[in-house]
């Protein structure tokens, strides 16, 4: 784990019972409709395995558990402050919830059919490491599907940009008591790659089939692909 990693990683234990009520604010409530678009496109059969990293509190996975019943499902995260708020939700004791770095899984060669993840690639040190170790454990035909971020542009890059800059700190002033933090997630947002950007590295990588659905003006992006 590199320095930055440890940074971010301070800063999520720090952050973890404001996070799901300031992600509701900052998209105005869309943040769980986004969890629940990305379950539905892991298209996971009645049994299948997924996997969903940086799950944060949870609601990716949680999400998962509800739409696949019958799947096995594991929630990992560099933070433990976050894994203890997933543990706490309703559901969360039919899931498995692990400490994990996203740039090197324990979990063996081709033993998952999704790999899911919500805003995990703007907060890692090395994305195509991150993106082969995904690609490393899901089985031929596995699907990836991903919640990120991505830096407004267009007439409304100015507007959205001087928004995020000011609202999003002093909501992390309010609700978190942790202006540090937010100013910190402000600046990885905007300075993010493009979807464009991440495609490409995933291709790289080995995924086939990579397309994207923007969100929230553009702030927001779900991409996905499957490994051939």
């Amino acid at each position: 784990m590199t320095s930055q990693d440890g940074r971010v990683q301070s800063m999520f234990n720090r952050v973890n019972r404001s996070y799901d009520r300031v992600n509701a604010l900052m998209t105005m409530g869309r943040h769980a409709q986004w969890c629940r678009e990305v379950a539905k496109r892991a298209d996971l059969a009645v049994t299948g395995r997924l996997l969903d990293i940086a799950t944060g509190t949870g609601e990716i996975a949680l999400a998962a558990r509800r739409r696949y019943p019958g799947a096995e499902i594991y929630g990992v995260d560099f933070s433990e402050n976050m894994l203890a708020e997933a543990r706490r939700k309703p559901g969360a004791e039919n899931i498995e919830w692990e400490f994990a770095d996203a740039h090197q899984l324990r979990f063996e060669d081709e033993s998952f059919d999704a790999v899911t993840h919500g805003y995990l690639l703007r907060n890692v040190s090395d994305v195509e490491r991150v993106l082969r170790e995904q690609y490393r454990v899901l089985k031929p035909g596995g699907r990836v599907v991903v919640l990120e971020t991505s830096p407004p542009r267009g007439l409304l890059k100015l507007v959205l940009s001087a928004g995020m800059s000011v609202v999003l700190p002093l909501l992390g002033q309010l609700i978190a008591k942790d202006r540090e933090a937010y100013t910190y997630l402000k600046s990885s947002t905007l300075g993010f790659m493009t979807p464009d950007e991440v495609a490409r590295v995933m291709e790289r990588v080995g995924f086939r089939g990579v397309d994207w659905s923007t969100k929230y003006f553009g702030t927001n992006v779900i991409m996905w692909g499957h490994k051939p």
